[in-house]
C-alpha cells in the first residue's frame, strides 16, 4: 500500500513540477532573469569600457549617464504613450530586438575601438575615434530607451495580466521579480567583471555581445510561449487603446473638422481645391506637435491620478546618496575600506534587499498593500537616524567651516574642469552597482593618500553609515514594491504605459538631481551635509505617501479591520483594504 502510495504521489509532484515550469508565471521570471543579466552585465562594462577607452577619466561615463537621465526625462512619456497605442506582443517584441541589438552593435563598435585605436587616433586629426564614442554613446543610450519599454511592459503590465484578479498573486510575482533583480545586481556585474579582469576588454566586448544574442533569441521565444499561456494578453487591441488614448480631445477636433469639409467639397468648388492643403498642414503641424502634446498630457495625467502622492513619494527617494552607487563606495574607499570589504557590504545590501521582498508579501497579507507602505517607510527612516548620527561621530570629515562649494569655486578660479562623475545608469536598481570593486581594483587607481589609511580614520561614523544604508534597503525594497503594485492596481490599463513612463521619468529626475549635488559639492567634508539632504528627501517622500495613505483609508489608517467580506480572491489581504 505505502508503495502504491508513493507511485500514486510521485507522477503527482512530478507533474506538479512540470506545471509550474511550462507555466506563464515562470516563463515570465526566466524571461525577466535573461533581460535582467544581460541589461546589468551591459550597464556596468559600458562604464569600464569608456573609463578605459578615455585614458582612465570619468568623462565619458559621465556623459553617457546624463545622455541617459536626459533621454528617459524626456521621452518617458512617449515611450509609454507608444505601450498604450500598439498591441502587447508587438511592444515586447520590437523592444526586445531593439534593445539586444543595439547592445551587440555596440559591442562590435567597442570591439573595433579597442583593437584599432591608435591607427583612429592618427586619421582624421583623431575626429574618426570621437565619431565612435558619439556613436557608442547614441546607440547605448537607445538601448536603454528600449530596455525602459520593456520594464514598462513587462514589470507594469504583463504582469498584472498574467495574475489575473488575484492581488495576492501579483503581489508575490513583483517580489519575486525584485529578487531576481537583487540577485542579478550582484552576480553579472562579477561575472563580466571576472571575464574583463582575467582576458581583455576586446574579450568582454565579444562575449557581452555573444550573451545579447542567444539572449535575444531565447527570451523571443519566451515571450512567445507567455502570449500563447495567457490569452488575455491579446485581448488589447490598437483601435481600443486610440479610443481610449490621453490625445482624445485632439482627436475629436478632426472629427469635427470632417463633415465641414464635406459640406465645403458640394457647395463651392472653389474651396475644395484649396482644403485638401489646408488638411494637409493641419496634419504635418500635428505630427510635429505630437510628442510635444504628449509630454504634456502624460505628465498632465499623471498628477490627476489618485496614486500620484504615492509615486512622487518614491521619486524622491531617488534624491539621496544613501545607496551602494559610485559616490558612497568612493566615499567609503576615501575612509579606509578596502574594496573586499566594499563587495562584502554589497552582498549584504542585496540579501537585506532580498529581505525586504519578504517582509511585503507577508506585511501585505497580514495588513494590506496601502498600510505596507507606511510600515516600510517608518523602517527605514528609522535605520536611517543611524546614517545622520554617523555624520556627527568620529572619524566623519564633516566640516561646517569649510564652504561645500570650495572645492568647485577653486576649480572655476584656476580655470579647471569640473569634477567628473559618473551619473545615473539605471533606475530600476535604484543607483545599485555591483561591479565597483572592479573599478576600484582596476581601471581607476585607488587612493594611497597616507593620511586616508584606515589605521588614521576611525571606522565608527562609516560603520554606522552602512550599517544603516544596508538595514535601510529592507524598508526601501518593500516599500517600493508597495508602490509599483500601487500603480498597477490603479491605473487603467489604457494608460498603464504613460503613466509608468512618466514614473521613470521622474526617478531619473530626482536621480539626476543627485549627481548634480554631488558634482557642485564634491569635497569629502560636504559628505555628510550630503547625507543630512538625502534622509531630508527621503523623510519628504514618506511624508508624501502617508499623505495620500491619509487620504486613501482616512480614520482607520493604523486600525487593522476584519477580512473584506466584499473580497472575491481567496487569497486577499486579511486588512479591509479596498482599491484607491
Amino acid at each position: 500500500m505505502s508503495g502504491a502510495a508513493e507511485q500514486a504521489s510521485g507522477p503527482g509532484c512530478c507533474g506538479s513540477l512540470i506545471t509550474y515550469f511550462t507555466s506563464a508565471k515562470f516563463l515570465l521570471y526566466l524571461g525577466h532573469a535573461l533581460s535582467t543579466w544581460g541589461d546589468r552585465m551591459w550597464h556596468f562594462a559600458v562604464s569600464v569600457f569608456l573609463v578605459e577607452l578615455y585614458g582612465n577619466s570619468l568623462l565619458l561615463t559621465a556623459v553617457y549617464g546624463l545622455v541617459v537621465a536626459g533621454s528617459v526625462l524626456l521621452l518617458g512619456a512617449i515611450i509609454g504613450d507608444w505601450v498604450d497605442k500598439n498591441s502587447r506582443l508587438k511592444v515586447a517584441r520590437t523592444s526586445l530586438v531593439v534593445q539586444n541589438a543595439s547592445v551587440i552593435v555596440c559591442g562590435i563598435i567597442l570591439m573595433l575601438v579597442f583593437l584599432f585605436k591608435a591607427q583612429l587616433l592618427t586619421l582624421y586629426h583623431g575626429w574618426l575615434l570621437t565619431l565612435c564614442y558619439i556613436l557608442v554613446i547614441t546607440i547605448a543610450n537607445i538601448a536603454n530607451l528600449a530596455s525602459t519599454a520593456t520594464a514598462i511592459t513587462i514589470q507594469r503590465d504583463w504582469i498584472v495580466v498574467v495574475a489575473g484578479e488575484d492581488r495576492s498573486r501579483l503581489a508575490d510575482m513583483n517580489a519575486t521579480v525584485r529578487r531576481i533583480d537583487q540577485l542579478t545586481n550582484i552576480l553579472a556585474p562579477l561575472a563580466v567583471g571576472q571575464i574583463m579582469t582575467f582576458g581583455s576588454p576586446v574579450i568582454g566586448c565579444g562575449f557581452i555581445s555573444g550573451w545579447n544574442l542567444l539572449s535575444m533569441c531565447v527570451e523571443y521565444l519566451l515571450l512567445w510561449k507567455v502570449y500563447q499561456k495567457t490569452p488575455a494578453l491579446a485581448l488589447k487591441s490598437v483601435s481600443k487603446v486610440e479610443e481610449t488614448e490621453l490625445k482624445q480631445l485632439n482627436l475629436q477636433k478632426d472629427r469635427e473638422l470632417k463633415p465641414t469639409e464635406g459640406v465645403q467639397l458640394i457647395i463651392d468648388k472653389d474651396v475644395a481645391v484649396v482644403e485638401p492643403q489646408r488638411e494637409k498642414e493641419i496634419s504635418c503641424s500635428s505630427r510635429i506637435a505630437e510628442p510635444f502634446i504628449t509630454f504634456r498630457d502624460g505628465w498632465v495625467a499623471y498628477y490627476n491620478q489618485s496614486v500620484f502622492l504615492a509615486g512622487m513619494g518614491l521619486a524622491f527617494l531617488y534624491m539621496t546618496v544613501l545607496g551602494f552607487d559610485c559616490i558612497t563606495t568612493g566615499y567609503a574607499y576615501t575612509q579606509g575600506l578596502s574594496g573586499s570589504v566594499l563587495s562584502l557590504l554589497m552582498g549584504a545590501s542585496a540579501v537585506t534587499g532580498i529581505m525586504g521582498t519578504v517582509a511585503f508579501t507577508w506585511l501585505r497579507r497580514k495588513c494590506g498593500l496601502v498600510r505596507t507602505g507606511l510600515i516600510s517607510g517608518i523602517a527605514q527612516f528609522s535605520c536611517l537616524v543611524l546614517c545622520v548620527i554617523s555624520v556627527f561621530m568620529p572619524g566623519s570629515p564633516l566640516d561646517l567651516t569649510v564652504s561645500p562649494f570650495a572645492d568647485l569655486s577653486a576649480r572655476l578660479s584656476n580655470n579647471e574642469p569640473l569634477p567628473e562623475i559618473a551619473s545615473p545608469l539605471d533606475q530600476s536598481d535604484m543607483s545599485f552597482k555591483a561591479g565597483i570593486p572592479y573599478l576600484l581594483n582596476g581601471s581607476i587607481p585607488a587612493n594611497n593618500d597616507p593620511e586616508m589609511s584606515p589605521e588614521s580614520v576611525p571606522l565608527i561614523s562609516v560603520s554606522l553609515l552602512f550599517a544603516g544604508v544596508i538595514a535601510a534597503r529592507i524598508g526601501l525594497w518593500s516599500f517600493d514594491l508597495t508602490v509599483t503594485q500601487l500603480l498597477q492596481e490603479n491605473v487603467i490599463e489604457s494608460e498603464r504605459g504613460i503613466i509608468n513612463g512618466v514614473q521613470n521619468s521622474m526617478n531619473y529626475l530626482l536621480d539626476l538631481m543627485h549627481f548634480i549635488m554631488v558634482i557642485l559639492a564634491p569635497n569629502p567634508e560636504a559628505f555628510g551635509l550630503l547625507v543630512l539632504i538625502s534622509v531630508s528627501f527621503v523623510a519628504m517622500g514618506h511624508i508624501m505617501y502617508f499623505r495620500f495613505a491619509q487620504k486613501t483609508l482616512g480614520k482607520q489608517l493604523f486600525v487593522c479591520s476584519t477580512p473584506d467580506p466584499k473580497a472575491t480572491s481567496p487569497n486577499s489581504p486579511s486588512c479591509n483594504t479596498s482599491t484607491v
